[in-house]
């Protein structure tokens, strides 16, 4: 395993981490012994950062997280996320009182006595405008609740407002082949400015694994069935924000990809680490196989200058018209 410092925190976090929506929940069916047993796996194999949020699963993630790295607190860092539980545009979840409800309900779930990463989890702009959340974040750091704290963002726009609050140490953001567009200024500013990046939907949940066919579906308590065209939430977080039969084309033009890279899941895995912006990529997972198979990237050779010129040449003539809602 190789590691990155998260931006100017003093965290070094495995450049392949993991996020745990799939086995919260929302990603159809899970299976929770598969799921700690994948888990250990990630951590036996140097994994030592893991993204998760109070709502994947009603916070069932966060209480698989909690087994699985007990006894190991001190080695495994985890980032969590707080504000969807409730309606994110009312200003009153944002309070002292509401985020450290919020923050007290994660930590008794983790069985940790401080967050290392406390993200404000895709909350309007709005809200960020205002300013208030990050000084109640700042509040709850100086009291040791949490490590470090960020957001995660759905636009380039609130990541470029985000970097310039001053506490703010990272951003999670869709980033993979079919979602460039923070290449051209986010990912450089933050970078410069020591705020760290998390990746996270590399595969456009899915799409980038090169597995579908016209003939795919997915169980009905898959967002990847319920929120295909964002009826329940941004419409970004569901195939990066492409219907699934224009993302199923569009990745049939990428198989090119995996030629020396062994498969189109670790080629893609593989381009976004070939940033040196990205402090991590966060892939889901529901099995040990998936694991292993993300971790393969590391062993991937990096893309040439012709590929990525070849990529962002195809992203804005091919991919970059036909992603849906703002980013």
């Amino acid at each position: 395993m190789k590691y990155r410092q998260l931006g100017n925190t003093d965290l070094k976090i495995s450049e392949v981490s993991f996020g745990t929506w799939a086995i919260g929940g929302s990603w159809g069916n899970t299976n929770d012994t598969e799921s700690i047993k994948a888990l250990h796996t990630a951590m036996d194999q140097g994994v030592n950062f893991f993204d998760t949020a109070d709502v994947y699963g009603d916070g069932h993630s966060e209480e698989l997280l909690a087994k699985a790295t007990a006894g190991r607190e001190n080695e495994i860092h985890i980032a969590t996320k707080f504000c969807r539980a409730g309606d994110i545009h009312n200003p009153e979840i944002y309070t002292e009182k509401a985020v450290r409800a919020y923050c007290e309900a994660s930590l008794k779930r983790l069985n940790r006595e401080t967050i290392d990463l406390y993200q404000i989890h895709c909350p309007p702009f709005e809200i960020l405008k205002q300013g208030l959340v990050f000084k109640v974040l700042d509040e709850l750091q100086a009291e040791g609740k949490i490590r470090y704290y960020g957001v995660s963002v759905e636009t380039v726009e609130e990541g470029l407002f985000c970097i310039q609050q001053e506490n703010v140490r990272a951003l999670q953001v869709i980033f993979n082949i079919f979602r460039q567009k923070p290449l051209d200024t986010l990912l450089p500013q933050a970078y410069s400015q020591g705020v760290g990046i998390l990746a996270r939907l590399p595969l456009a949940s899915g799409l980038l694994t090169g597995k579908f066919s016209e003939r795919t579906t997915f169980e009905t308590n898959d967002h990847r069935n319920f929120n295909n065209n964002g009826e329940h939430f941004n419409v970004g977080e569901t195939f990066a924000g492409l219907g699934f039969a224009k993302g199923l084309e569009l990745s049939r033009q990428l198989d090119w990809i995996a030629e020396g890279k062994e498969s189109m899941t670790r080629a893609s895995l593989r381009w976004i680490l070939d940033h040196e912006s990205i402090s991590c990529v966060i892939p889901g997972f529901k099995n040990v196989a998936q694991v292993l198979d993300n971790l393969e990237a590391l062993q991937v050779r990096p893309f040439s200058a012709a590929e990525n010129r070849k990529l962002s040449e195809w992203y804005n003539q091919e991919v970059h018209p036909h992603i849906r809602g703002a980013y």
